[in-house]
């Protein structure tokens, strides 16, 4: 498999948490400038920002939980010549799912779907790993 159809999905995903990264912090800028807060409520990170910055936060913040068992995977993946058209495949599936969760989260945020975004990717993401093992493992 060559290594930018390897890469791709990790590209994307990386391209999405420095988008939420900067979006972030202009909405925060924007409530200090407005005056819808303060400063020194937030200066030793006391959770004080209106409910948009915070959830724009949030699904900032979530892209460096989960996702971080990805990138391991895929360099490992990379390493050992593990990654193949499944591998690619289920990539992207994990990818698109945390784009799904990113947009549930800073649009309606309605949990019950946003729960099953994540799980969905979680599922990816499971049976990455478990095919990833079984082939370092079994030696195939």
């Amino acid at each position: 498999m060559p290594l930018a159809a390897v890469l791709l999905p990790v590209f994307v995903l990386v391209a999405l948490t420095f988008g939420l990264l900067f979006w972030m912090g202009a909405s925060r800028r924007d409530a200090l400038v407005s005056g819808e807060t303060k400063l020194q409520d937030v200066a030793l990170g006391q959770p004080a920002w209106p409910q948009r910055q915070t959830q724009i936060s949030r699904a900032f913040q979530n892209q460096l939980e989960l996702p971080v068992l990805f990138y391991v995977l895929v360099g490992l993946a990379i390493v050992t010549q593990k990654a193949d058209l499944l591998f690619v495949c289920l990539s992207w599936a994990f990818v698109l799912f945390r784009l799904a969760h990113a947009y549930v989260h800073v649009t309606d945020n309605h949990v019950p779907r946003r729960f099953q975004t994540y799980l969905a990717g979680v599922a990816a993401l499971m049976a990455l790993w478990a095919i990833f093992a079984i082939r370092v493992i079994g030696g195939f």
